[in-house]
């Protein structure tokens, strides 16, 4: 299984692992990783199923998505890491913060789905509708919760979205419609910065403020007059909070 990822930033710096929204792949970072970049060695990644990876058939699960990114820091022999992601990304961080704590110093989860298994058959419904009629019938949508309206420049993630493997949005579906992560958070001992955005319809603020409270130490920030997509449509906001977290 081969994850496409882009290394930015000096080779001899702390790493940090961007994982990206389902339905995105690693350029959706491109307003992080050019703050990032000055500090750290920054490896931003697409998931399986999404922009250059591999893309094996589905079904997939949570295990899956979270052992491709041990897998890479194998092949790219790092150690240890910290970890970022958002959506899709934010629920693998809490995957790894549970199953592979030796390998990451700290984690920053945006948006991150703790139990999407609660609304199993809504992920089935949609891996189905695209399976059937492509990402295309779901991008309108898709972008409506990912950003208030009157945003603009959502043009190059719309594209994102209509260039995603429709087999590896699909499964990836079926991935978060299988996952629990609430049962481990108490046991997550790195620390975590939990950001949510007050307008995300995706995941409300309602069901990760509560998450956020089960992981010890946790910090948690909501941001104001924000959607889903957070990282892109407010890094003004968002890189402050990462570069004080990471250190």
């Amino acid at each position: 299984m081969r994850l496409n990822y882009v290394e930015t930033g000096p080779a001899d710096a702390p790493v940090v692992l961007l994982g990206s929204s389902l339905g995105a792949n690693q350029a959706m970072w491109a307003p992080q990783v050019e703050v990032l970049a000055q500090r750290f060695r920054v490896v931003a990644f697409d998931h399986r199923g999404h922009g250059k990876s591999d893309t094996p058939d589905g079904p997939y699960t949570i295990d899956d998505l979270g052992r491709d990114v041990v897998e890479l820091l194998d092949t790219l022999e790092i150690e240890q890491a910290s970890y970022v992601g958002i959506s899709l990304g934010g629920s693998v961080g809490l995957w790894l913060a549970q199953n592979a704590p030796g390998r990451f110093h700290r984690f920053a989860v945006i948006c991150p789905p703790t139990n999407p298994a609660d609304n199993a058959q809504m992920w089935t419904d949609r891996a189905a509708q695209v399976r059937a009629e492509g990402t295309q019938a779901i991008a309108d949508a898709t972008l409506g919760r990912w950003f208030l309206p009157g945003f603009t420049g959502i043009e190059p993630v719309r594209q994102m979205l209509l260039d995603c493997s429709d087999e590896g949005y699909a499964a990836c579906c079926e991935a978060l419609g299988s996952t629990n992560l609430l049962p481990g958070l108490s046991t997550i001992t790195a620390p975590v910065l939990v950001i949510t955005a007050d307008s995300d319809t995706s995941i409300p603020p309602e069901t990760v403020v509560p998450a956020a409270g089960q992981i010890p130490g946790a910090h948690l920030e909501i941001i104001e007059n924000a959607a889903h997509l957070v990282t892109y449509s407010h890094p003004h906001l968002i890189n402050p909070l990462l570069l004080a977290h990471l250190g």
